[in-house]
């Protein structure tokens, strides 16, 4: 059997052009396995199934190293454990050296082995590159007074009356949840960022 193994990093990316590829060399839409979850490790549902669903004589086509996996010791181990233990033949077709299907000598074998290593440290570096240039967006963007996460929701209606009076020791703060419908802890959340509000407008 001739199985395709397709990624991409998030639910919002396209599979298209790996769909291409698959179709292109022959895989069979029914053949091919598609995981939507980071290259950083091999913990993925589907390519778990796939690897465990291949036999001996099988053949394993990816797109591209990356596409694999970025952690270079572990697309290594994958390989061995793909091409020695399971027997499987693997092709990544943007990269034709990387073919396990012929019988190759000992010079072959060689540069075949050098040049997955050397893919393999390169999609780890890429990785960690992109990692290095988001946080320091981030971090610049912190520096700017960008704000990151939920935009807070605005205090319900007669909130502000309830917390003067719980202030006032008129209520306890389960009471005043209990009129606004909310638990205690939602309220004395809601009078920390109530502060915060009017600290801001002094």
């Amino acid at each position: 059997m001739i199985y395709g193994y397709i990624r991409v990093s998030t639910r919002d990316q396209n599979l298209d052009r790996q769909l291409d590829a698959m179709a292109e060399f022959g895989v069979e839409d029914r053949c091919v396995y598609a995981d939507k979850q980071s290259g950083k490790d091999f913990d993925r549902p589907v390519y778990r199934r796939l690897v465990r669903k291949m036999k001996p004589g099988d053949t394993l086509v990816i797109k591209s190293i990356d596409r694999l996996g970025r952690n270079y010791d572990e697309i290594l181990e994958q390989w061995r454990l793909l091409t020695k233990k399971k027997n499987v033949a693997v092709v990544v077709l943007d990269m034709p050296l990387l073919d396990t299907r012929q019988d190759r000598d000992l010079t072959g074998t060689l540069i075949a082995d050098i040049v997955l290593q050397l893919l393999s440290y390169v999609a780890q570096t890429e990785r960690e590159f992109i990692h290095r240039r988001q946080a320091e967006g981030i971090a610049a963007a912190k520096a700017r007074g960008v704000h990151f996460g939920r935009t807070a929701a605005p205090l319900p209606e007669g909130f502000t009356e309830i917390c003067e009076t719980w202030k006032e020791g008129g209520l306890s703060a389960r009471k005043a949840g209990q009129i606004l419908g909310v638990s205690h802890s939602t309220f004395l959340k809601w009078t920390a960022t109530y502060a915060i509000g009017q600290k801001s407008t002094v």
